[in-house]
């Protein structure tokens, strides 16, 4: 049985360093068979122009960008939700020999899908092992995730980066 927080959370100011750690920790747990994705920006002529999806097993997604077609705006970023939607269905959440999910992000991009929000509930109700990034600010489903019992909320500060990565590593080879 799992620990009853079994659900780690990282959270931080944009560029602190979230998605480094998480894939510093997705590297170090391999043997966990470890199924999701983060996230990478999308730069053109040293300009942030969107956001591209990797999954654990390589495979690539348009999450967002400037210069697409799409109704669903965050910004100056236009988001392609069903395009993250068919990402989605692709990757093994659920399978059986999945032990540990990881997510990069929780955020409001992501979060203008329905399917990515019930995804997010069905895996942190599950059994499996969870350690996702969660956007700083956000209200509403963001708000209501951090505040979930089953969670462990760390915020991640330029200061504490390095060990939070030992600490949680720790965390997870103990469970």
């Amino acid at each position: 049985m799992y620990p009853a927080k079994k659900n780690i959370l990282l959270t931080g100011l944009p560029g602190v360093g979230k998605t480094t750690l998480i894939r510093r920790v997705s590297e170090e747990l391999k043997n966990l068979h470890s199924a999701g994705f983060y996230t990478e920006e999308i730069r053109e002529e040293g300009v942030r122009k969107g956001f591209e999806l990797i999954g654990l097993d390589g495979k690539k997604g348009l999450l967002s960008h400037v210069d697409i077609k799409s109704p669903n705006r965050v910004g100056k970023y236009r988001v392609d939700v069903k395009g993250f939607e068919g990402f989605l269905d692709s990757i093994a959440f659920f399978a059986s020999q999945t032990k540990l999910i990881i997510i990069d992000e929780i955020g409001k991009m992501e979060c203008l899908s329905r399917k990515f929000k019930r995804i997010i509930k069905e895996i942190l109700d599950s059994e499996k092992m969870v350690i996702a990034t969660i956007a700083f600010k956000g209200s509403g489903f963001i708000n209501e995730i951090k505040k979930r019992n089953d969670v462990r909320l760390f915020e991640i500060t330029e200061r504490n980066r390095d060990s939070l990565l030992s600490e949680t590593l720790s965390y997870f080879k103990k469970h």
